[in-house]
């Protein structure tokens, strides 16, 4: 049971950058989100997708437009914000760094 939670924890402390990562170079409406992260099995639900997009649109990373869809009522599409790709670069960095730390650690126990 506790591996079970610490990785949900440390899914949930990555989960951020997959969402910047996802909407990366293309406006994506949430259960497109929602579709490829689970390819990229950071399996996530729309009750925690739509509080993460929210905070990351208010913080001024993500906007959003509606557009009118063919199978029913307008859709909101998520992108970046210019600020959004300049925090993803940052947080692409920050990741190669703890990538890199964790792998000499475990070099060093080996």
């Amino acid at each position: 049971m506790k591996i079970e939670n610490t990785k949900a924890q440390m899914r949930k402390g990555v989960l951020e950058y997959c969402i910047l990562l996802v909407l990366d170079g293309k406006p994506l409406y949430a259960s497109d989100i929602i579709q490829e992260l689970k390819e990229g099995k950071m399996i996530v639900v729309e009750g925690t997708l739509y509080p993460l997009l929210t905070r990351l649109k208010n913080d001024g990373l993500l906007t959003y437009k509606w557009e009118e869809s063919t199978q029913g009522p307008p859709r909101k599409y998520y992108e970046l914000t210019e600020e959004g790709r300049q925090f993803l670069g940052e947080l692409e960095d920050s990741w190669h760094e703890l990538v890199e730390a964790v792998t000499k650690i475990k070099k060093h126990k080996s």
